[in-house]
């Protein structure tokens, strides 16, 4: 018996070590946790149950029969966050450089299967080099072990990626399947080929770090939801996070204790909008001062700015909020803030998360790049996952809505269950100015008449009273009164029961 004790105390402390304390300090010296530690400082103190600790690879070739590490390159099991569970897998960089091996793939895939069948997140911590090369096609089927059981778990519990090192090739696939993807500053990258490849093909000379690190994620391609300084900030901050997320799709979000009062009155929004139509503001000044104690997680801030996503609270119950942003391109949907909008509303519902929206948008951005980039089905992603959405959607207007852009923002025509508008707010087919030149073509020589049809025009549409006229807002409302007629309405709507007929699945315009 004191055999097999010394035994396991010994494959513990290998398995601990993991590649040996030479790479764990070239780890440390590059500014990078080990795996452990990453766990450690992300889980609550002493939660972290361990699984398979003494798994090790299979493979015999290239002499690989004699380089075995207890764990294979990954610490993998359950803990808690704020005492809720969670399961999380973290590589292990120190150990043939975190390269996925058949038994490193089978112990993600055994928490995945876990995490489902008690309906509990799943965190990967990714550092990792990539297809353990000596296992060959092995390796190939672990990775897609590993994505069938993202796509099977999509929309059942949430899935979050946090790339802390490398991620090459096809370990890509699994982060890009996850709901969200948070990477570290100057010490995590993602592609598909690296800059060699990238320079044999196509001849272009480019950095890691240009072609895929969480700037380039963060700002450019919209891969990354989020790019933090440093890996303690990171899961720091992926510990707030999660406290917004229900821990699946069966129940509701999290309600946390708030002082924040449902009536508060914030005088300071009724001038918030300013006088001349086209001067922009800050819409984050808005969600600041409406949500519990100011506090707004957002989502790919600097891409796509001119929508804003994220997380908040009201009455202590998290909310998704989708908002147009005058300070960037006027607010104008284009693109890439369609499909950024558009995933993060089929997350809100998947999740049972309400949905706000706060619309001032003058329509789809025009130009050629756009109509060239699909601008029309990019568009109708946005329109397709308002329209499917079933949870909670309540709606403001706050200026301009313009166009079919006043439809796609959670129109009333798309269920929108409770819609708002300011006074300020202007609900048209196009602004006074375009719309006359159009219906007054003929009389365009004569500015006097264009001007006194234009102002017709005005007081005709901007204002929200023809569409409340038609039921289509639900009120006007002050603005001060923001926060405590949303409140109302979230609570009278948190018994919503609503269910779109039966279907295998709907087809995205993707």
């Amino acid at each position: 018996m004191q055999d097999i004790i010394e035994q396991l105390e010994a494959k513990r402390a290998a398995a601990r070590l993991g590649g040996g304390q030479k790479r764990v300090d070239q780890q440390h010296a590059k500014g990078k946790m080990t795996a452990r530690e990453r766990i450690e400082l992300f889980l609550d103190a002493g939660s972290f149950e361990e699984w398979d600790m003494f798994v090790e690879h299979r493979c015999v070739d290239f002499d690989m029969d004699k380089k075995t590490v207890p764990g294979d390159g990954v610490v993998t099991g359950y803990g808690t966050v704020c005492g809720r569970l969670v399961f999380v897998f973290s590589q292990d960089f120190t150990v043939f450089g975190g390269s996925l091996s058949a038994a490193h793939a089978e112990k993600i895939c055994k928490i995945m299967d876990h995490a489902m069948k008690v309906g509990a997140p799943v965190v990967g911590l990714n550092d990792s080099g990539g297809a353990r090369i000596h296992e060959g096609v092995d390796s190939l089927a672990g990775y897609a072990d590993v994505f069938q059981r993202n796509v099977l778990a999509s929309g059942v519990i949430p899935q979050i990626s946090m790339i802390m090192g490398p991620c090459a090739g096809g370990a890509v696939y699994s982060p890009a399947m996850t709901d969200f993807i948070f990477m570290i500053k100057d010490s995590s990258y993602m592609f598909v080929t690296g800059p060699d490849v990238v320079k044999t093909v196509t001849h272009e000379e480019v950095t890691a770090e240009d072609l895929g690190g969480a700037q380039t994620h963060s700002r450019k391609s919209g891969v990354a939801d989020l790019a933090f300084e440093n890996g303690v900030e990171g899961l720091l901050m992926l510990r707030r996070f999660l406290n917004f997320l229900p821990s699946n799709n069966k129940e509701k979000p999290p309600i946390w204790p708030c002082n924040d009062p449902a009536e508060r009155v914030e005088n300071s929004l009724d001038t918030l909008i300013p006088g001349e139509p086209n001067k922009p503001y800050d819409m984050k000044e808005l969600i600041f001062k409406i949500v519990d104690e100011g506090d707004f997680f957002e989502l790919q801030p600097e891409y796509a700015a001119n929508i804003i996503i994220g997380f908040g609270r009201m009455e202590g119950s998290t909310v998704g909020i989708v908002a147009n942003q005058p300070m960037i391109l006027a607010g104008c949907l284009d693109i890439a803030s369609a499909r950024k909008a558009a995933r993060f509303v089929r997350f809100c519902d998947a999740f049972n998360i309400p949905i706000i929206t706060f619309v001032d948008v003058p329509g789809f951005l025009p130009g050629t790049s756009q109509e060239y980039g699909g601008i029309i089905k990019h568009g109708a992603k946005l329109l397709y996952a308002y329209a499917e959405a079933t949870v909670p959607k309540v709606t403001l207007i706050t200026r301009k809505a313009y166009g079919g852009a006043y439809d796609v923002m959670s129109s009333k025509h798309l269920r929108g269950d409770v819609n708002f508008a300011w006074p300020t707010a202007e609900i048209a087919v196009m602004g006074p100015k375009g719309a006359v030149e159009i219906i007054f073509r003929k009389d365009a020589g004569d500015p006097e008449k264009i001007l006194q049809k234009t102002e017709e025009y005005t007081r005709r549409f901007a204002n929200p009273f023809v569409a409340g006229s038609r039921g289509f807002i639900d009120d006007v409302i002050m603005p001060r009164h923001t926060r405590k007629r949303i409140c109302r309405s979230l609570t009278m709507l948190k018994n919503k029961k609503l269910k779109n007929p039966w279907r295998k699945h709907g087809n995205i315009p993707l």
